[in-house]
C-alpha cells in the first residue's frame, strides 16, 4: 500500500506543485487549505506524513502541529517562508520532526519525505522485532525480576540494591524495567525513546544517554566501566544483569 501524505499549504499553485511531483513518486495525496481543515483530514485520513506549511487562514501551523501531536504520532514536516531560527526552534518544540524554509528544490523535498517515512518504517520494523524476541509473558510481567544483588519489582515500582532501596525517578524506574526486561538484547536508541517516552516525545536520542548515564551511577559498582548496561556502539544499549 502506498503511503498516504497529507499537504496542508493554502498557497493553491504551490500545493497543486507539491501534489503532482509526490503522487509521480507514488505516494497517495491528500491536501488541505487551511489549518482546521488539516486537523479534520489528519483525523480521518490518518496519514503516514503531513507536510504543514506555518502561515495558514484560521489557525497556523504550529497550533496545527500542537493539536495533532496530543492525538497522533504521524511525523510532521513544517514548511515556512522565513529562514528565522526561532521559527524553527518553535516547530520542533511543538512536535514537528523536520523543518525545511521557503523556496526548496522539490528534490529536497522528496528527499526528506523519504527520510522521514524511512524512520517511521525502522522503528515500527524495531518494535515488531523487539515483541518477538520478548519472552515475557504478559501475565507475569508483574513478577519481580532479580539479577544477583539487584531487584525490580514492577508492580510496587520499587528497585533495591543490596536489599537497600534505590530512589529511581519515574524514567528512571521505567527505562531500567524496559531493559532488564530484554536481558542480553541490544536495543536502539530510538526503540528505547519510542517504548519508554513515546512516539509523541519531543527530544532526542540523547535524553536516552543521559538517563543511562543516571542510571549506571546508581546500580553499577564502577559506572565509568559499566558491567550492567553496557553500550553497543552505533546502536544503543544492552542490559547484561
Amino acid at each position: 500500500m502506498n503511503e498516504k501524505i497529507l499537504l496542508v499549504e493554502d498557497d493553491e499553485t504551490l500545493l497543486e506543485t507539491l501534489a503532482y511531483n509526490l503522487r509521480r513518486q507514488e505516494y497517495a495525496i491528500v491536501t488541505a487549505g487551511s489549518g482546521r481543515e488539516a486537523v479534520s483530514l489528519a483525523r480521518r485520513e490518518k496519514p503516514d506524513l503531513i507536510v504543514l506549511d506555518v502561515m495558514l487562514p484560521g489557525i497556523d501551523g504550529f497550533e496545527v502541529c500542537r493539536i495533532l501531536r496530543k492525538e497522533q504520532s504521524v511525523p510532521i514536516l513544517m514548511l515556512t517562508a522565513r529562514a528565522d531560527e526561532l521559527d524553527k526552534i518553535i516547530g520542533l518544540e511543538v512536535g514537528a520532526d523536520d523543518y525545511l524554509t521557503k523556496p526548496f528544490s522539490m528534490r529536497e523535498l522528496q528527499a526528506r519525505v523519504s527520510a522521514l517515512l524511512r524512520r517511521v518504517k525502522l522503528i515500527r520494523d524495531e518494535i515488531s522485532a523487539e515483541q518477538k524476541l520478548s519472552s515475557v509473558p504478559s501475565a507475569g510481567r508483574s513478577i519481580p525480576l532479580v539479577f544477583d544483588n539487584l531487584r525490580i519489582n514492577p508492580e510496587k515500582r520499587e528497585v533495591q540494591l543490596d536489599d537497600q532501596p534505590l530512589s529511581l525517578k519515574p524514567k528512571e524506574f521505567e527505562l531500567l524495567l524496559f531493559l532488564a526486561r530484554h536481558q542480553s538484547i541490544a536495543l536502539s536508541r530510538s526503540l528505547i525513546l519510542e517504548q519508554v517516552w513515546g512516539w509523541t516525545f519531543d527530544g532526542n536520542s540523547r535524553t536516552v544517554d543521559v538517563h543511562v548515564r543516571w542510571l549506571r551511577e546508581k546500580i553499577e559498582p564502577d559506572p565509568a566501566n559499566s558491567s550492567r548496561i553496557v553500550t553497543i556502539r552505533g546502536v544503543g544499549y544492552r542490559f547484561d544483569g
